[in-house]
């Protein structure tokens, strides 16, 4: 039996210690995706190669609690950073320039289009997938015209059935991670979440016990949805992975209409809309759009690289 010098512990402690920053930032990278509409941090978990580990972490948690617990810490840690770093700028941004911001969000999610529809082409095409693909670009697009869509009222005065869907949207909300292409972000924002969340971490200095109700609840909706939906996509694609991918991709086609369709209920205020802004958010849409398509090439390009 070979005893541990002291070099040897070291050099253990110094790769735990990279390996513990390495999944920090990679969890950073993802916590970012996860709060920034647009951007999946399921997709960016399949690119950064960690996306099969996750799901597998999150579903072994009772079975192998230990290394699954050990593996999710700095990732969850991270996340939590990045959601903090990007909170203000985030919530500043879409109270002084909404459709130039809102537009950015949709080029960030079109950019990602091709890459998905060319790793469903890979996964194959029948007549049913038709179906995969409309059902749930139907369901996302017919969410806007919901009478009354926009900005949900999260103040102390709402209706003891809007705890209850506040929790059923936290778990939709743990979609951003779980389903690749996906974003959870953009999800809210669609429903009317989005800014009202913002602004109940806002409230909490001058209503704290009821904003922190409100946060409390949504975020046990996000970590039960978190779970629940990792264990049912680890099914799905396990058993249906062709059928899953598409309804995948229909979603994300339907999302970018739909940020656009529910513009005038969550921003009412930005209306009517200055020529600058709409100029500027032309702009960004296009920006948004080249960079994550050009950003998901190149993740791509490098994986496909024998390594030397």
């Amino acid at each position: 039996m070979s005893v541990l010098t002291a070099e040897d512990v070291h050099k253990i402690i110094k790769m735990k210690v990279i390996d513990f920053f390495k999944k920090f930032g990679t969890g950073a990278v993802i916590g970012a995706a996860m709060i920034i509409p647009g951007v999946s941090g399921g997709t960016l978990a399949v690119l950064l190669n960690i996306y099969d580990k996750l799901i597998n972490a999150i579903s072994d948690l009772r079975k192998d609690f230990k290394n699954s617990f050990l593996f999710l810490l700095p990732i969850a840690l991270g996340a939590a950073a990045a959601v903090a770093a990007m909170y203000f700028p985030l919530k500043w941004l879409l109270e002084k320039a909404p459709l130039p911001t809102v537009l950015t969000f949709a080029g960030l999610m079109l950019g990602s289009f091709p890459k998905l529809f060319k790793d469903g082409i890979k996964n194959g095409f029948k007549i049913t997938d038709i179906f995969a693909v409309a059902i749930p670009l139907a369901v996302v697009m017919g969410i806007c015209f919901i009478p009354h869509i926009g900005a949900v009222n999260l103040g102390s005065d709402m209706r003891w059935y809007a705890y209850i869907l506040l929790f059923l949207v936290g778990m939709l909300a743990s979609c951003a991670l779980v389903i690749p292409g996906v974003s959870g972000s953009m999800l809210l924002l669609i429903l009317g979440y989005y800014n009202s969340i913002l602004n109940t971490v806002s409230a909490l200095k001058t209503d704290f016990w009821h904003s922190f109700l409100v946060l409390a609840i949504f975020g046990i909706g996000i970590i039960i949805g978190f779970f629940s939906i990792a264990k049912l996509m680890k099914f799905l694609f396990g058993k249906f992975p062709r059928g899953t991918y598409w309804a995948v991709v229909g979603f994300v086609a339907g999302s970018v209409p739909a940020l656009l369709l529910t513009f005038e209920g969550n921003f009412p205020e930005a209306l009517p809309l200055a020529t600058s802004h709409i100029i500027v958010g032309i702009i960004l849409f296009l920006t948004g759009a080249v960079l994550t398509y050009f950003f998901t090439a190149y993740v791509e390009a490098k994986a496909k690289k024998p390594e030397s």
